[in-house]
């Protein structure tokens, strides 16, 4: 079955446009006009990713995507002409998945689609005859990568975006190494870092909110100036 994109934006040459692209590519494609219209279709036909312009009359693009965050699991790219450093931040703080800014390329467009897309796609199921899932435990913290679960030590299950839940697994997979940007960005988006790009430290900020007593002196993720982030704790393989 096609996936479902949502393309909101109130212009519509610019859904017309994505539109047609992404059908030839073997979407299955719904253009929306306003954030109310995108609510009104989650709860009948919800989308696989939703590509959300910030910029629609009357409505903060950012409400909405906090909305579909709280309520929804699918994939967020915001497609915007707003290309203010801050705005980025803000779009990745409340748990968009990317930020493209407009005019861009139909093919990065594409390619950031399916890159978010596979990060959510569910495991392949494992062989009946052998193999495990991968479940990694630092700090009384269980990671479930096949199920894509977060437990805390206390037994509750933390909600993560795509990118953060990536991000972790990659800290995870790597513990007590100091990982760059690049090096995160290319494990976690499938790209380098560009210009003033601040996609990881964000994503590492929204990460020690949800993991570390006091976000402001981490314990667990650290920061190496200069270099990028570290893992501190030992990583285990959890039974």
């Amino acid at each position: 079955m096609a996936q479902h994109l949502a393309i909101v934006d109130d212009e519509p040459d610019i859904t017309q446009l994505l539109g047609n692209y992404l059908q030839a590519q073997g979407f299955r494609v719904t253009p929306l006009h306003s954030g109310r219209a995108l609510i009104d279709m989650m709860r009948e036909d919800p989308p696989d990713l939703v590509l959300l312009d910030l910029g629609l009359p009357g409505e903060d693009g950012f409400s909405i995507a906090r909305q579909l965050r709280e309520h929804w699991r699918c994939g967020l790219v915001i497609v915007t002409g707003r290309g203010d450093a801050i705005d980025k931040v803000v779009g990745l703080e409340v748990g968009a998945d990317d930020y493209v800014t407009k005019p861009f390329d139909l093919r990065e467009l594409l390619a950031r689609i399916k890159a978010v897309l596979r990060r959510l796609a569910p495991p392949a199921a494992a062989p009946e005859s052998g193999g495990s899932s991968e479940c990694l435990q630092f700090a009384g913290w269980r990671l479930d990568a096949a199920a894509r679960r977060l437990v805390s030590p206390a037994g509750q299950e933390v909600t993560l975006t795509s990118g953060e839940f990536d991000l972790l697994l990659a800290f995870a997979r790597h513990p007590g190494r100091v990982l760059s940007r690049d090096f995160l960005l290319e494990h976690t988006r499938g790209r380098e870092a560009g210009p003033y790009d601040r996609t990881i430290d964000v994503q590492v900020g929204r990460l020690r909110k949800k993991l570390e007593p006091e976000a402001e002196t981490p314990q667990l993720i650290k920061s190496v100036r200069g270099a990028g982030y570290i893992l501190v704790p030992p990583v285990s393989s959890a039974s």
